[in-house]
C-alpha cells in the first residue's frame, strides 16, 4: 500500500521536533552574554566620557576664565587694580601695623583663618570646605560671578544661568552630586600649599583620582596641581598619599580611608572630597 501525500510529508517530523542542539544553545548564550557585556561596559565608558566632560568643559574653562581675568585686568579676581597684592580676594586684606600689604614673611603676620574670604558665586554648602568662616561668602561683595560679568568674560555653561559655579553629576549609585567651584589665596604654610588655587568641592573619590590623572599624571593627593585639600604633608622628597577615600564610603561616613570597605548601599549618595586646584596667577 503507498503511503499517502500527508505521510510522505511528514516523515521525519518527530526528528525535527526535537528542539535545538547544544551547538545553536552554544550560540544563543555566547550572544547573550556578549550583549550583557557590552551594556556593563558602556556604562563604564559614559560613566569616563561625563568625567572628562567635567575637566574640559567645567574645570579646564573655570582656569581660562581665571587668566582671562588676570590677562584682562592685570589683576587676581578681588585684588585691588590700585595697589595689587596679588592675592584672590586681596582688596579685603587690610595690612595692621608694620605688615606688609603683600610680600615679606606672610606666613607670620597673617594667621591662619585671618586670610582674604574666598570669591565663590554661591554660599558653598558647607563654608569649612572652603575655609573654616561662617562668613566666607558675602553675596555682592567677593561674588565670582559679579567679578567675572564686570569684565566681560564669559563663563562656563555650568548648571544653568547665574549657576556657572555649579555643575550637577551621577556618581557611581546613580545618585546626583554636585560640583562648585570658588577661588581663594592660601597664606605660606597652608597643608595643601600656598598661593592662589581653585577650591573645588563635591569630587566622588573616583572622580578626584580621574581628574588628579588627567592633570598630573597620577592620582597622588599631596603633589602636583591638583591636591586634596587638608592633606598632611608626608616626608619631603618621598612618595605620595592616596585619595582619602574611596566609591564604597556613603556621606557622613566617619574615617574614611582609600583601601578601607564602607558600608554604602546602592541607594546612598557617595562620599565626596574637596580639592584644590593651584593656579599660576
Amino acid at each position: 500500500m503507498q503511503p499517502t501525500r500527508r505521510e510522505r510529508s511528514c516523515a521525519g517530523c518527530r526528528g525535527a521536533q526535537g528542539g535545538f542542539t547544544l551547538v545553536e544553545l552554544a550560540v544563543v548564550l555566547a550572544v547573550i552574554g556578549l550583549i550583557i557585556g557590552a551594556v556593563a561596559i558602556g556604562k563604564d565608558v559614559q560613566r569616563n566620557a561625563e568625567y572628562a566632560k567635567i575637566k574640559n568643559k567645567f574645570i579646564d574653562q573655570w582656569e581660562q576664565a581665571y587668566n582671562q581675568y588676570y590677562q584682562r585686568t592685570g589683576v587676581v579676581v578681588g585684588d585691588s587694580q590700585i595697589a595689587p597684592r596679588i592675592m584672590v580676594n586681596g582688596a579685603a586684606y587690610v595690612a595692621t601695623g608694620t605688615n606688609p600689604v603683600s610680600g615679606g614673611d606672610m606666613g607670620a603676620t597673617i594667621a591662619a583663618g585671618n586670610e582674604p574670604t574666598p570669591v565663590c558665586a554661591h554660599a558653598p554648602e558647607n563654608d569649612a570646605a572652603v575655609r573654616s568662616s561662617a562668613t566666607a561668602f558675602v553675596a555682592n561683595t567677593n561674588d565670582l560671578r559679579l567679578y567675572m560679568t564686570r569684565a566681560g568674560i564669559r563663563m562656563p555653561p555650568g548648571r544653568a544661568e547665574g549657576q556657572e559655579d555649579l555643575y550637577v553629576y551621577t556618581d557611581t549609585n546613580g545618585s546626583p552630586q554636585e560640583i562648585q567651584v570658588c577661588f581663594q589665596w592660601n597664606r605660606p604654610g597652608t597643608p595643601e600649599g600656598a598661593g592662589n588655587v581653585m577650591v573645588i568641592a563635591g569630587l566622588t573619590p573616583d572622580l578626584a583620582r580621574m581628574l588628579d590623572q588627567m592633570i598630573d599624571g597620577k592620582p597622588d593627593a599631596q603633589e602636583g596641581r591638583l591636591r586634596l585639600r587638608n592633606i598632611v604633608n608626608g616626608t619631603p622628597n618621598g612618595p605620595g598619599v592616596e585619595w582619602s577615600a574611596n566609591n564604597s564610603f556613603g556621606r557622613g561616613a566617619a574615617a574614611p580611608t582609600a583601601t578601607g570597605a564602607g558600608q554604602t548601599r546602592d541607594e546612598e549618595q557617595v562620599i565626596t572630597l574637596t580639592a584644590i586646584y593651584k593656579m599660576n596667577q
